[in-house]
């Protein structure tokens, strides 16, 4: 009896363990399931994080602002690809203090009062180099719920473009009111004198409304141009592009000019072959005249003027108006074409222009897909070139 008993017990224990193996098995499986599944949400999170994050940075790097983050040390803890541009940096500036990355005392200095106000707007700050540059500092402090202070956020905006158009705004308008003024204090005082007595002495009053009448001339003629250049500036010409006889444009500048020509004893020479353009005839007449009005003013007495062209690679054409004048200096090469620009200041006023006449000849090139530029040496003359595009054969 007993030992059936002890078999019953041996095969009941055996029993039990093999289902207690089972559920351990069980157990395990389900362990190791929901192991898995915290896995596949730990990377999901970490896979989510990593996609704002990355969202993040590519929205921080976007930025035309540059972008500086503080801690409560005020050391830098990020900065973005803005302000590596603005500052030209290439080094990484994380953990080091404003001093440091920046060398600048200015922008050292403005800490002490963002942590004591808060808020610091609009600071300005010029930085040194051989193309100065203009920033905007603005910073506020970054603080936490408690409102404890963990740090501080600086955006720099680059000022650099404004400023240079403020200066040419300013620039713009102080040569306009000189070159309003001149005429217009002339014609004042001609007309003054006549008004106390002058005009009852015909030949006085005639030399002097003559006068008044060449300076109301030059008035006018600077009024057209400053709307020609504006309108040029603003895109508001519209091109009558055609085909134009090049030669046959520059052939009616040269017949316009030649009394004034004459009275400075000027040949102008016109050797350009038959060329056909894709250009406005009316605005090419323009650069024609500009350009050979300006040969004869600042060329020498006695001199002569030679308008050239030939076909380039391409479907373009050039054209050069030469003169055998004092020439340019090397300096004003580069500024000739700007407005009001003079290379000569003192013979430009006796000549008498506007100043303008070389840039709307740029903006008429421009307009017409083209490129204009001066070679010179003192003492041997100018060069003025431009392009203009072929009528296609």
């Amino acid at each position: 009896m007993w030992p059936f008993i002890s078999s019953l017990c041996v095969v009941f224990l055996v029993l039990a363990w093999l289902r207690w193996r089972r559920r351990l098995g069980l157990a395990q499986k389900e362990i190791d399931h929901q192991k898995q599944r915290v896995n596949e949400l730990e990377a999901t999170r970490y896979e989510v994080i990593a996609h704002k994050q990355a969202e993040q940075e590519a929205l921080f790097n976007s930025m035309v602002e540059g972008v500086l983050v503080l801690d409560r040390d005020g050391k830098i803890q990020l900065a973005n690809r803005a302000l590596d541009r603005m500052f030209d940096l290439h080094v990484d500036i994380r953990g080091k203090t404003l001093l440091e990355a920046f060398r600048l005392h200015e922008l050292h200095d403005l800490l002490p009062r963002l942590w004591k106000e808060g808020t610091v707007p609009g600071v300005e700050l010029d930085l040194p180099g051989i193309e100065r540059r203009s920033l905007q500092v603005n910073a506020t402090v970054v603080r936490d719920a408690e409102k404890n202070q963990q740090g501080g956020i600086l955006v720099f905006h680059d000022l650099t473009r404004i400023k240079e158009l403020e200066n040419t705004r300013q620039e713009f308008v102080a040569n306009v009111s000189h070159e309003l003024r001149t005429p217009l204090s002339l014609i004042k005082g001609y007309v003054e004198t006549l008004l106390n007595g002058a005009q009852h002495d015909p030949e006085v009053s005639t030399r002097f409304l003559q006068t008044i009448d060449k300076h109301a001339d030059r008035l006018t003629i600077l009024i057209e141009d400053l709307l020609t250049i504006s309108r040029l500036e603003c895109g508001q010409i519209s091109m009558n592009v055609q085909s134009t006889d090049v030669r046959a444009v520059a052939s009616r500048v040269v017949e316009d000019l030649a009394m004034r020509a004459q009275e400075k004893n000027v040949s102008v020479h016109n050797r350009l072959p038959e060329l056909i353009a894709q250009a406005d005839p009316q605005r090419l007449q323009q650069v024609f005249f500009n350009l050979v009005d300006n040969a004869i003013k600042y060329g020498n007495k006695d001199g002569s003027i030679i308008l050239s062209g030939r076909a380039l690679d391409g479907a373009l054409l050039e054209v050069k108006v030469e003169d055998d004048g004092p020439g340019i200096p090397e300096e004003a090469i580069q500024r000739v074409f700007e407005r009001f620009y003079r290379a000569d200041k003192g013979r430009s006023r006796e000549q008498g222009g506007t100043g303008l006449g070389l840039s709307i000849v740029k903006h008429i090139v421009h307009c017409h897909g083209g490129k204009v530029w001066v070679t010179s040496m003192a003492g041997e003359g100018s060069s003025f070139y431009f392009t203009l595009p072929a009528v296609a054969v």
